[in-house]
């Protein structure tokens, strides 16, 4: 794997420039009122970055619309396919057979398609909480039950598995909104476990790129032999994570069992017409994964100097938190709990007072977290952060070391 290098505004890429987003129709700028209630406020919420994605990126899709023809495309070709596949072996030393490779208009459609595939109406489906808030709407609108349970929580994770009703484990590694990174055992026991009560396995791994040194993410194909041969397994993921481009639409995912592929394929044609994939997000995830990997690397050096000046600030204002940055990701998950905080009276302290927008903890499941995007200029990260340590000053009466940051 590459070497993570520095990233600064004199490095060959220049993260410290604040990019306007405004009039984008942005979902995280321009439409902060839709959840927040709200406008104008300092976004840190949705899970875009507000960088600019690579230049090797955004030089392909030039050229590519330079073509300015349009029309339906492929997706079952050598470029597409085997840039994929060299992507694998080359950043996370996995084998990938190209018959398991599937397109998909997004992870979510995806998943919910093989919900559907592999499980009945009213079938129990397991996840790791805090969730990342799309799950409990995907599960629901497929007529499943989420069933939900602490990522430690081995019994627990059991039990649930073996339910009779029991069919799918929906797996989010790494976690979000945790930022943790799964170990080989865990992995492994999971796969033992699944195996043990015929649960298929849904790995959603769009937060593969975005691990920090020294965890390392492991794909679930390396553990799906555990399962057994005609075990039901998929990845569902995208490059639209880790180098920014989710506004072109479009993931793609493995599929262990032939039936389930072909069955999948089937589902994508001839019911839901959308075999047709998006030709800018083609290029693009082709043009990542050949060229994009030192922008990658220095991206996430960049991004860990953001999650530990969070970590610096919160240890010198709140040092009974102890709170250390996410294993993955650009998302702090930050646990107030040692504070007795007030999530109402903290949000409308952010909202009112503050006005930056920080993502409450509830909206996961979880009570007395917030998740703060640091996936921005360090500028606008250092805003974030002191906002959060004056708003919680105010609600909770602690006492923060240091002098405030200029707004």
């Amino acid at each position: 794997m590459a070497t993570e290098t520095a990233a600064t505004g004199a490095g060959p890429y220049d993260f410290d420039r604040a990019v306007d987003r405004h009039g984008t129709w942005c979902t995280q700028w321009d439409y902060v009122e839709d959840r927040f209630g709200v406008p104008g406020l300092l976004p840190f919420t949705i899970s875009d970055m507000d960088f600019e994605t690579a230049p090797e990126v955004m030089r392909a899709l030039r050229g590519r619309l330079e073509h300015a023809v349009l029309g339906y495309s492929r997706w079952r070709h050598e470029d597409f396919l085997g840039a994929v596949v060299d992507w694998y072996q080359r950043r996370h030393d996995t084998p990938v057979r190209p018959e398991s490779l599937a397109y998909a208009p997004s992870v979510l459609y995806q998943a919910g398609v093989l919900i559907d595939l592999w499980s009945r109406p009213g079938d129990g489906v397991v996840t790791h909480t805090p969730a990342y808030d799309a799950f409990p709407r995907l599960v629901a609108a497929h007529g499943r039950e989420l069933r939900g349970c602490a990522p430690d929580d081995w019994a627990e994770f059991e039990r649930l598995l073996a339910l009779p009703d029991t069919s799918v484990l929906l797996l989010c590694s790494p976690h979000n909104p945790t930022g943790h990174v799964w170990t080989a055992a865990e992995l492994g026991r999971m796969a033992e476990l699944c195996a043990r009560h015929g649960v298929a396995v849904i790995s959603d791994e769009i937060h593969a790129d975005l691990t920090h040194a020294p965890h390392v993410h492991r794909p679930w194909p390396n553990y799906a032999t555990a399962q057994g041969d005609d075990a039901r397994w998929a990845v569902v993921t995208s490059a639209s994570k880790s180098f920014n481009i989710p506004a072109l639409t479009g993931s793609y995912g493995m599929i262990g069992d032939p039936d389930s592929h072909a069955a999948y394929l089937s589902r994508l044609k001839d019911a839901d017409g959308l075999s047709s994939p998006a030709v800018l997000m083609l290029t693009a995830t082709i043009a990542a994964y050949r060229e994009g990997a030192p922008w990658l690397d220095a991206l996430r050096a960049y991004v860990s100097d953001n999650l530990r000046l969070v970590s610096d600030r919160l240890d010198a204002a709140f040092p009974e938190l102890r709170w250390r940055p996410p294993e993955a990701g650009y998302l702090a998950w930050i646990d107030l709990r040692r504070l007795g905080v007030d999530d109402e009276a903290l949000q409308r302290r952010l909202i009112e007072h503050e006005k930056v927008a920080i993502m409450p903890g509830t909206a996961y499941g979880a009570p007395g977290f917030v998740r703060l995007n640091v996936g921005c200029p360090r500028e606008k990260a250092e805003r974030g952060v002191e906002a959060l340590v004056r708003a919680l000053r105010a609600t909770t009466g602690g006492s923060a070391a240091g002098g405030s940051a200029a707004r």
